[in-house]
């Protein structure tokens, strides 16, 4: 199961919570379009410290950090004020758990080194992740069955022809918080979408590949 979350905007409380709720719904890996691309640095970094107990970065948690950043060298011991055994680890693979898009006022966006859209397969579909679908070119919309975006304003799922846009919200500038989660089952995609304090707004939406229909909103 894939978590969807889009447009935290530096709101890190709203992405802590859409996180923890998508997780406890039993997603595994997730999405980010976007809205602030350095959220989830910035919200790594909060874990971490909630983790330290308040205590300082020191230069052994930077050093224990590149360590593990490369991989190639022998793991080094934090202090003991870290939290539960191995949770300094989990936090530093954490976003390896994320896939993430950058908007077109960030600097990122500008970056060669950062893809402005990525690809995923999800089961049998192959997906296309993008901040703004306005990006998309035409090499996209042909090759992609599923374009999974942000920059909206409420969850909602979109067929045109065989092919569909998901958004799941946003978590700030809405009238509601809101993500989701796209659940690969049965041969089919199903999006489900809540706002943050778990009310369910879309239950369980098939997306049926391969349909013919012109045009739907759904």
């Amino acid at each position: 199961m894939i978590g969807l979350f889009s447009d935290s905007n530096g709101d890190l409380g709203a992405f802590d919570a859409a996180f923890e709720l998508l997780k406890a719904k039993g997603a595994k890996r997730f999405f980010f379009m976007g809205g602030r691309y350095t959220d989830l640095d910035e919200w790594i970094l909060t874990r971490k410290e909630k983790a330290r107990g308040g205590r300082a970065y020191t230069d052994n948690d930077f050093l224990a950090d590149v360590s593990n950043f490369l991989g190639a060298q022998e793991p080094l011991a934090r202090p003991s004020a870290w939290g539960a055994q191995g949770e300094e680890e989990n936090l530093d693979r954490l976003k390896e758990k994320f896939v993430r898009t950058p908007e077109k006022d960030s600097l990122q966006y500008m970056d060669p080194a950062v893809e402005r859209k990525r690809l995923d397969m999800l089961g049998d579909v192959l997906c296309c992740l993008v901040h703004d679908k306005n990006d998309l070119t035409r090499e996209d919309l042909l090759n992609a069955q599923v374009f999974i975006h942000g920059k909206e304003s409420e969850p909602k799922v979109v067929q045109i022809g065989p092919r569909y846009f998901v958004t799941c919200g946003s978590l700030t500038g809405a009238a509601e918080q809101t993500c989701a989660v796209l659940d690969p089952a049965n041969k089919a995609l199903h999006f489900s979408a809540f706002t943050l304090d778990g009310r369910t707004l879309v239950d369980r939406q098939a997306l049926t590949l391969g349909a013919r229909t012109k045009l739907s909103v759904k």
